[in-house]
């Protein structure tokens, strides 16, 4: 509707009568480009939901629940801790670390559903289940699988290279959310538990970021490249070393995993081509162009450096739907190109928060919570570090 007004009124006022047939143009071409997405992505897909199969059956998330099972109960300190909640807790974060969505949504669900069993007000949310639910938002990630997967259908030169950036990211929209809600519940962050293993976390960080200011821009790409590319393979191989260990079949294990990629990918097809087309229609009736234009207007009054608006519609987008983030970043890479600068930050901005409002709808709607008090604004917040996390991040590493 807003294509199609803004259409009329450029057609209308300026003469631009041509702009209805780049509208019907870019359906059918961003028609043909979800087509060839889905089929550049088919092999990534298969190759890592394969491995990641492996290190799913080779106990990789319980090894990952061992240790940081400590802090976990600190943070929800009105679990008992042989309650089934805290194990299901552990997992849940423990398979998203790993980027395995699809183990973690059901083992989350079943967490949130424990949980309830606690809570004396079935209609409002429990301090856990916030808790829960906004570490959850804030999207911290090992493996940004699906990104990494994209980037490579996509034709980066090195798929790899907003690896780094996002485990960055992620990592400061995780501590900003979890200080927040610690704030709003009182959680005391000085208990030694919780400061040792968050000391630890922000010394390593802040060492390898001070570490990675002091290298110019041509050294900073050469190491973060090395790093990137040697996490990935060493994580490869720690996987199959983890399906030795359990002495299970790699192959068919492997099969098994692949398997579900093939029906992932054909699952998302017309999704895809939906939100591409819905984009490339905005986009094609320049009232994406308007939107981003207003956008560096703004920003310009800052002095702020503007290149970065033309990614940001992925943020915004993502905290309501993956689905459509993943559409826009597909289609501003389409635009400036998979190694721009813009291309690689729409990347980097896509895995730096996750879908607030709808984990929210879908967790607290499965145990029918009505009062959610203050989950949506702590994870905006964990959502809003994110973003500039990466906005910064991104500048340091590729502009």
């Amino acid at each position: 509707m807003v294509a199609f007004i803004v259409a009329v009124l450029k057609s209308a006022l300026y003469g631009e009568t041509e702009v209805f047939t780049e509208i019907v143009n870019s359906t059918f071409d961003m028609s043909k480009t979800s087509i060839t997405l889905s089929i550049n992505l088919l092999g990534g897909m298969c190759l890592w939901l394969g491995l990641m199969r492996i290190a799913e059956k080779g106990g990789l998330i319980k090894i990952l629940a061992k240790y940081i099972g400590t802090f976990f109960k600190r943070l929800f300190p009105e679990i008992p801790t042989d309650h089934p909640a805290t194990g299901s807790i552990i997992m849940n974060f423990s398979a998203n670390i790993l980027g395995l969505d699809n183990a973690a949504t059901p083992i989350g669900l079943k967490a949130m559903k424990e949980m309830q069993d606690l809570n004396p007000d079935k209609d409002t949310a429990s301090n856990a289940q916030i808790m829960f639910l906004v570490l959850n938002t804030s999207g911290l990630s090992i493996i940004p699988l699906t990104i990494l997967i994209d980037r490579s259908g996509l034709g980066a030169t090195n798929p790899t290279d907003v690896f780094l950036p996002i485990l960055l990211a992620t990592f400061c929209s995780t501590i900003v959310g979890l200080i927040t809600v610690s704030i709003y519940q009182r959680v005391n962050l000085l208990d030694k538990v919780i400061l040792s293993y968050l000391g630890v976390m922000l010394i390593l960080l802040g060492g390898f970021v001070y570490y990675l200011t002091g290298l110019d821009q041509v050294e900073l790409n050469e190491t973060s490249t090395f790093i990137s590319n040697f996490i990935i393979f060493a994580t490869i191989i720690l996987f199959l070393i983890l399906g030795f260990r359990k002495k299970i079949n790699l192959f068919s294990t492997f099969v098994d995993g692949a398997k579900e990629g093939f029906e992932i990918t054909l699952k998302i097809v017309p999704y895809l081509i939906a939100f591409l087309v819905a984009i490339g229609v905005l986009r094609a009736s320049g009232a994406f162009d308007y939107i981003l234009a207003g956008l560096k207007f703004i920003i310009s009054f800052t002095g702020l450096n503007t290149d970065f608006v033309d990614a940001l519609p992925v943020a915004i987008m993502k905290p309501l739907s993956g689905g459509t983030a993943r559409g826009m970043m597909f289609e501003t890479i389409e635009v400036h190109g998979v190694d721009s600068f813009i291309g690689k930050l729409a990347s980097t901005l896509r895995g730096a928060t996750e879908t607030t409002f709808y984990i929210v709808a879908v967790y607290f709607g499965s145990v029918n919570i009505k009062n959610i008090r203050y989950a949506i604004s702590a994870g905006l917040i964990a959502d809003l570090a994110g973003i500039i996390a990466a906005i910064v991040f991104g500048y340091m590493f590729f502009h």
